[in-house]
């Protein structure tokens, strides 16, 4: 069991080039964050994932996840810039100021200083603004967002941007076909490239007994959709992150016959008032 840390009012908690062995759980504003973020098993490099989060003096939380591209230079630097743009934009912001066009304005600029790398870096990006017991998402590439009642029903779920994503979100495949397809890790949409757009998800209400899921496709290319929402809804966040982390990890090393199993870096948070 980690030790709960309680994050006050104006200060944030960040992921970077982490690899983790067990989640750390973190109070904020009224909620509990599991967050683990680990390298992939087959290699010895840096994890190119990082995580980030922040309670604000408002009261409101910022949850990130950001997934550098492997195989491209400087994924982690593209994932860092990302996350460290985005929050010096929302504590940059006027209180005034609405929260969604300061995450925006941090998106933008964050894939201004990713361009001006010059190495061909990129990373995705999932966040979560929680705001009066309203969730809402912003997203770019295909770290997904999730959330999960306490009876299992999906309430909220990002779409991948990604060939793939956009076959299995029009029925085109099924889901077996998705994660085992042989283009399962082309992005189409990502932060370091000029053509990039934000997704905003609609505000969704916070319960009592919701468990909302961010992670890095470490999670998804190794779990069926399903198993993930079980798992969400059994038990506190940390239980969740570890419960998640555990069965990932297992299918990274197994690569099992008939279940997905992909090594890679994985993130992921879990957040819940349980």
């Amino acid at each position: 069991m980690t030790e709960l840390k309680q994050l006050t009012p104006g200060n944030s908690q960040s992921w970077l080039e982490a690899n983790d062995e067990v989640p750390h759980t973190i109070g904020v504003s009224g909620a509990t964050a599991a967050v683990l973020s680990a390298r992939s098993p087959d290699k010895d490099t840096c994890n190119e994932d990082a995580a980030l989060v922040l309670a604000m003096q408002s009261g409101s939380t910022l949850l990130m996840v950001a997934d550098g591209c492997g195989g491209m230079a400087s994924g982690e630097l593209a994932a860092r810039l990302t996350l460290e743009s985005v929050l010096s934009s929302v504590l940059a912001a006027n209180p005034e100021e609405s929260l969604r066009s300061a995450i925006l304005d941090g998106i933008e600029s964050a894939n201004r200083e990713v361009m001006a790398v010059g190495t061909g870096s990129a990373t995705t990006l999932v966040a979560a603004l929680i705001e009066e017991n309203q969730v809402r998402t912003f997203h770019v590439g295909d770290s997904q967002a999730i959330l999960v009642g306490g009876r299992g029903k999906v309430k909220l779920l990002t779409k991948a941007h990604s060939p793939v994503g956009y076959a299995l979100e029009s029925g085109i495949i099924n889901e077996r076909e998705a994660i085992e397809h042989e283009d399962r890790h082309l992005v189409s949409n990502l932060i370091g490239v000029e053509e990039m757009h934000v997704e905003i998800g609609p505000t969704v209400p916070l319960a009592q007994r919701d468990m909302l899921l961010l992670a890095s496709d470490g999670l998804w290319d190794n779990m069926f959709m399903q198993e993930v929402v079980d798992a969400t809804c059994r038990g506190p966040a940390l239980h969740v992150a570890t419960r998640l982390a555990g069965a990932a990890w297992q299918r990274m090393h197994d690569q099992p016959a008939g279940d997905p199993g992909k090594p890679d870096d994985l993130t992921l948070i879990a957040l819940s008032r349980r």
